[in-house]
């Protein structure tokens, strides 16, 4: 099917030409690229091979918007492209590049690729397994997702190559795939997850022939393999438009299978006010340029999850401290089954979510020991959101504001009457009231 696709596209031609765009019609430059990617496809074009920066970076130039990536596609495949440079590496399997070492830069080398055949080039579903037949330019562009992710931009020459007309949907802000939806979608799913989150980073329409099949395909989200899954979840949730991509993921069907508790999270005021102020807040630091933790994202995602399993066994008569250490174990196992969260981000979610009821306990030396909490700061901003949305009171995030901030006499004056009971402690046969009862980071308090 997609041989006779690329067939009919290219009119039996497989070095079809492209439609060049000259430097007068375009304001991208070979300026705008880091001195990495020049160096690079200069010392490509040297040995003989045609390089081109390739993909995301070209759409965002062109559509005023800087990009964070600037990949290279060349005709050199990568036993030709390693001996060029001095550091450079091959790497995947199912995708060969080459990773290319510039001074502290990275720039990543893909060979042309064609469209993959044979029986087993894709599984039940239609989902290709590998990506490695190697092709001319014509045949790479055709077998890209979105026409505005297929434009090629020489820097020699200062020309934009363009096979499948992504110059005109770019100046139409139009998201179109290359091929017939369906057929594209099942080759690869996470293609709806991206044309969602394109769209809204963007600020592009969903052509509609396009986006007319997600909602019916959106099954096929379970064939993605978890870890891929979370890849693509983080570019959504951190593309600095997750409010709007959230609701359109969602008016796509597309939430569902993603984070499968998520539907239920949204069905709560709650916690619908504790997700969006953590969204809001997320897409606001990334338009400051300020650095975003994936880790805080997914506990915020999650947390009410936690806060209602936590709540059930509490009312069985479970203790508190190992309930809540229980209820974060229950929920991170049943999202594991549909979203791979690194076991890096698992444990910084824990320590958030684990001094949460910490905050309550405002007498004695526990808030100064508090304060030396390592994750003091992330897990303080989390009760931030939860006062924004109403789930705990404004006043006990104001307390610790001005607790952060006072002098050390000032926070002596701010401690509350120690409320613990008492404790009996054993030793030399005589009995002795126990001081301000204490939790280890670790363990987590003892929290009603």
């Amino acid at each position: 099917m997609i041989r006779r696709l690329l067939d009919r596209l290219l009119g039996g031609k497989r070095g079809a030409a492209p439609r060049i765009h000259a430097r007068e019609r375009h304001a991208m430059r070979r300026e705008q690229l880091p001195a990495a990617a020049r160096t690079v496809t200069g010392k490509l074009q040297e040995a003989g091979f045609k390089a081109f920066i390739v993909g995301g970076a070209v759409r965002d130039l062109l559509l005023g918007i800087a990009p964070k990536d600037f990949d290279v596609a060349t005709d050199a495949t990568p036993e030709q492209v390693k001996p060029l440079f001095r550091r450079a590496f091959i790497i995947g399997r199912r995708f060969r590049l080459v990773h290319v070492h510039v001074g502290n830069e990275v720039i990543e080398v893909s060979t042309f690729r064609a469209a993959q055949t044979g029986d087993d080039a894709t599984d039940e579903h239609g989902r290709l397994l590998s990506d490695n037949v190697y092709g001319t330019q014509a045949e790479d562009a055709l077998r890209r997702d979105f026409t505005i992710n297929a434009l090629y931009f020489d820097p020699a020459t200062e020309t934009v190559w363009d096979y499948v007309g992504g110059v005109t949907d770019i100046r139409a802000r139009r998201l179109k795939l290359i091929g017939p939806p369906v057929t594209r979608y099942r080759e690869d799913p996470v293609r709806m997850l991206r044309a969602v989150r394109l769209a809204a980073k963007l600020g592009l329409t969903i052509d509609a022939r396009s986006d007319e099949p997600i909602a019916r395909l959106a099954p096929l989200m379970q064939n993605v393999p978890p870890a891929r899954l979370f890849d693509e979840m983080q570019k959504l949730l951190l593309s600095g438009h997750a409010v709007e991509t959230l609701h359109s993921l969602r008016v796509h069907g597309l939430s569902r299978g993603l984070l499968p508790l998520l539907d239920v999270i949204l069905e709560q005021p709650v916690g619908q006010r504790f997700i969006d102020a953590a969204l809001a807040g997320t897409d606001r630091r990334v338009s400051e340029g300020k650095p975003v933790s994936p880790a805080f994202l997914f506990a915020t995602l999650l947390w009410q999850r936690v806060l209602a399993t936590w709540g059930e066994a509490k009312a069985r008569g479970e203790r508190p401290a190992p309930a809540l250490f229980a209820a974060m174990d229950s929920v991170l196992a049943a999202q594991a089954e549909q979203l791979a969260i690194p076991r890096r981000f698992e444990a910084t979610m824990k320590e958030i979510w684990a001094l949460q009821p910490r905050f309550e306990q405002r007498a004695g030396a526990r808030p100064a020991r508090l304060l030396e909490q390592p994750r003091f700061r992330a897990a303080y901003d989390f009760l931030l959101l939860r006062a924004e949305a109403g789930e705990v009171p404004p006043a006990l995030a104001d307390w610790w504001t001005r607790f952060q901030q006072a002098a050390p006499e000032e926070r002596e004056t701010m401690l509350r009457p120690d409320e613990a009971p008492a404790k009996r402690r054993r030793g030399r046969g005589r009995r002795r009231s126990a001081g301000p009862a204490e939790t280890p980071a670790a363990s987590g308090p003892q929290h009603e």
